[in-house]
C-alpha cells in the first residue's frame, strides 16, 4: 500500500521538569536564600502541514508517538531546558479529530500551519519562589505537570481543482494519464483504481490546474459499501466535479445513481459546478451516440475518447472554464 487517508495515532506530550530546592553557598555567602530554579516546560506533539506529502501511510505505522520532558531546575534559580517537541508533518487537507469525544480539533490546509494536538506540561517551581517574611527558608519546590494524552485520528481529504466522479471501469484513469503526466494503473476491469491518483493538468500558456482520479463509487457507496467513505470524503476538496459515464451504459440512468450517492452522502455536494464527460467514444462509429441524451439538470455535456485524444483538449478547457467561474464567485 503507497497512500492511506486515515490513520489513529496515541500521542503524549512531555511533562515538566521538576522545580528544584536549593540554597546559596558560597565561600563568602555560607548561609545565602533559596535559588533552586524552576524545571523545564514538557515538549508538545505538533500537526505541520507539508505539502510535498500526499498520504499518511507514514502515520499509520507510528502508533505511539511521545514528546521530550522537561528537564530540572538547576541552581542560581535556573531554569531547567524545555523538552524536545514530537512534528509530526502531515499532508494539505488533513482533518484531525479525537478519537474518543470525536471533537474535530483542527485542520491543516497550508504549507507550514501547525495545530498542537497535545501541550507539554508546565514544569514545576523552584523554592526561591515559596520564600516569604514568614519563611526565609523554603524547603520544597514543585514536581512538573504531565503533559496531555489522547489519541487522535487524521483523516486526509485531497485538496484538487477538479475531481473525477464515476463508476469503475468508466475511464477515470485513462483521462488522468491523458490530461497529465500520472501514470496511474490502467485495465478494462472494475475497481482497476484503489488508491486516488493526482496528477497536474497543463497547457502550453502555463496554465495549470490538480485533478484527482479517486476510485469508483459502487451504488450504496454513501453507507459504505464498496471503498464508500473512503472515496466520498475526497470530493469534499474538490472545486469542480467531472462525472465520468462511458457511452455504452444508460447514460441517463448512471449519471443519476452517481447524483443519488453524492446527495445521500452530503447533499451540497451537488451545488459545485459540474461537468459531464461521455466517455468511449471511439467505441461508436463516427463519434456520435445513437440517442439525444436527455437529462434534467443544465450540465454541460462534451463527449469525449481518452484512447484517441477525441474531444479531450475541448474538455481541459472546458474544465478551465467552470474553475474561473468557482474562482470569480469566492472573489465576489
Amino acid at each position: 500500500m503507497r497512500f492511506a487517508d486515515y490513520a489513529k495515532i496515541y500521542v503524549t506530550a512531555g511533562k515538566g521538569g521538576s522545580g528544584m530546592a536549593h540554597f546559596r553557598r558560597e565561600k563568602y555567602v555560607p548561609k545565602g536564600g533559596p535559588d533552586g530554579g524552576d524545571g523545564g516546560r514538557g515538549g508538545d506533539v505538533i500537526i505541520v502541514g507539508n505539502p510535498q506529502l500526499n498520504t499518511l501511510l507514514d502515520l499509520r505505522y507510528r502508533k505511539y508517538v511521545k514528546a521530550g520532558h522537561g528537564k530540572p531546575g538547576h541552581t542560581s534559580r535556573k531554569t531547567g531546558r524545555d523538552g524536545e517537541s514530537e512534528i509530526l508533518e502531515v499532508p494539505l487537507g488533513t482533518v484531525i479529530f479525537d478519537a474518543d469525544s470525536k471533537e474535530r480539533i483542527g485542520e491543516i490546509t497550508e504549507e507550514g500551519e501547525k495545530i498542537v494536538v497535545a501541550e507539554g506540561g508546565q514544569g514545576g517551581l523552584g523554592n526561591w519562589h515559596f520564600k516569604s517574611s514568614t519563611n526565609q527558608t523554603p524547603q520544597h519546590s514543585q514536581e512538573g505537570r504531565k503533559g496531555e494524552e489522547r489519541a487522535i485520528e487524521l483523516e486526509l481529504k485531497l485538496m484538487a481543482d477538479v475531481g473525477l466522479v464515476g463508476f469503475p471501469n468508466a475511464g477515470k484513469s485513462t483521462l488522468l494519464s491523458a490530461l497529465s503526466e500520472a501514470r496511474p494503473k490502467v485495465a478494462d476491469y472494475p475497481f482497476t483504481t484503489l488508491e486516488p491518483n493526482l496528477g497536474v493538468v497543463t497547457f502550453s500558456d502555463y496554465r495549470s490546474f490538480v485533478m484527482a482520479d479517486i476510485p469508483g463509487i459502487i451504488e450504496d457507496a454513501h453507507e459504505g459499501k464498496g471503498l464508500g467513505i473512503q472515496f466520498l470524503r475526497h470530493i469534499e476538496r474538490n472545486n469542480v466535479l467531472l462525472f465520468m459515464v462511458a457511452c455504452n451504459t444508460d447514460i441517463e440512468s448512471e449519471y443519476n445513481a452517481l447524483l443519488h450517492e453524492l446527495r445521500e452522502y452530503r447533499p451540497d455536494l451537488l451545488e459545485k459546478p459540474r461537468i459531464l464527460a461521455i466517455t468511449k467514444m471511439d467505441l461508436k462509429e463516427g463519434f456520435e451516440l445513437d440517442e439525444e441524451i436527455k437529462i434534467e439538470d443544465d450540465v454541460e455535456i462534451v463527449e469525449i475518447s481518452s484512447a484517441t485524444g477525441h474531444n479531450v483538449d475541448r474538455l481541459r478547457e472546458k474544465i478551465w472554464e467552470k474553475l474561473q467561474t468557482v474562482g470569480d464567485t469566492e472573489s465576489s
